[in-house]
């Protein structure tokens, strides 16, 4: 009797610690799904705060370029605009690539030095990113700040038609859906009831936000390709190489459009405090969209451009005594329902 006592109370033990074991054999795949959870909660951080930052940044942009007008012109020259801004991109990527050097060394991923098939592909999104910049600047002729985020949204349409040719990515019924809302609620927006015209935007302002809108999702669409092409590639590289296309194209610009007065009146002619801020402006949105490109896809950008309708027309209230009509604001509340069924749509496929 005492002997099985003693073998049963041995068996026990082995089972505790046989249980103990398979305990310690769970640990580290606990220890790698909270290390998994921490690396996603990372990813969603980083995410959350260029998208907020792209929304601040995008919201302000056509709030400086309407400010930056003089007796409703520009004084200073749009081209050397453009040209600052591709210069101060490029800057800050040789900064941050230069930081990184400092800290991890120079790799295969981080190099500056690449081949020809790489690099040949950025003169395309360069051309289109400097046509539709250029555009940006005109078409506040006919468009006011709320008018023009109203209409920006169209290259919601263009890229996710883009999507499904260029990247062959099937869109759902309730993404096609979207779009229609999205023309609606573009059109509600822009009625305009004081007026002989039905709408607010006359038809020159419409071609070239729709050219903007075909610019902006063709050069966003290529953009994204490429980033992703190679997923290990430092995006500061990426940058630095579309940047300095870009820089190059907008020199063309300088020497076709703006070289006399440049030449005669100084690069910096008309330049003023607002100028400078839409310059810093403009190239911080360029790092931030790259980076939601880099990191979540294009589709991310429209959260930010929603919001940054709505918080344009209210800062434009004060500070253009912007009148936000009935239609303009049901237009608005389209527009955003299109944009989130856009999204849930994306993320049911």
């Amino acid at each position: 009797m005492e002997y099985r006592k003693i073998k049963d109370e041995d068996n026990d033990g082995g089972g505790s610690s046989s249980g103990d074991l398979e305990s310690l054999r769970g640990k580290p795949i606990s220890v790698t799904n909270v290390a998994s959870k921490s690396s996603e909660l990372a990813n969603w951080k980083r995410k959350s705060v260029v998208t907020l930052a792209l929304t601040v940044l995008t919201s302000s942009q056509a709030i400086l370029i309407v400010w930056s007008k003089r007796a409703g012109k520009y004084e200073y020259s749009v081209t050397t605009a453009n040209f600052l801004v591709e210069t101060l991109k490029c800057a800050l990527s040789l900064a941050a690539l230069a930081r990184i050097w400092n800290h991890e060394g120079v790799t295969d991923d981080n190099r500056l030095s690449t081949t020809l098939d790489e690099v040949i592909v950025y003169p395309i999104p360069a051309v289109l990113y400097l046509v539709k910049n250029l555009l940006q600047y005109y078409i506040f002729a006919y468009v006011d700040a709320p008018g023009y985020q109203i209409l920006k949204n169209l290259n919601i349409i263009s890229t996710g038609v883009l999507y499904r040719i260029i990247l062959k990515k099937k869109l759902s019924e309730i993404q096609w859906a979207a779009f229609i809302l999205l023309c609606c609620g573009c059109t509600t927006a822009q009625l305009n009831s004081n007026s002989d015209r039905v709408l607010q935007t006359p038809l020159q302002g419409w071609i070239m936000a729709i050219v903007m809108a075909l610019l902006s999702g063709f050069a966003g669409v290529y953009t994204e390709a490429i980033m992703k092409k190679r997923p290990s590639r430092n995006i500061n590289v990426q940058n630095f190489w579309l940047y300095v296309f870009g820089m190059a194209f907008n020199a063309v610009a300088i020497v076709i459009q703006d070289f006399d007065a440049v030449m005669n009146k100084g690069f910096f002619h008309g330049y003023s405090f607002i100028t400078v801020l839409m310059i810093l402006n403009h190239a911080l949105s360029g790092i931030a969209v790259s980076m939601v490109m880099k990191y979540a896809d294009n589709i991310v950008k429209v959260y930010s451009t929603s919001v940054a309708m709505l918080l344009t027309a209210v800062v434009s209230v004060f500070l253009f005594g912007f009148h936000l009509s009935l239609a303009f604001f049901l237009g608005s509340i389209v527009v955003s329902v299109s944009v989130y069924l856009h999204s849930a749509g994306k993320l049911q496929r």
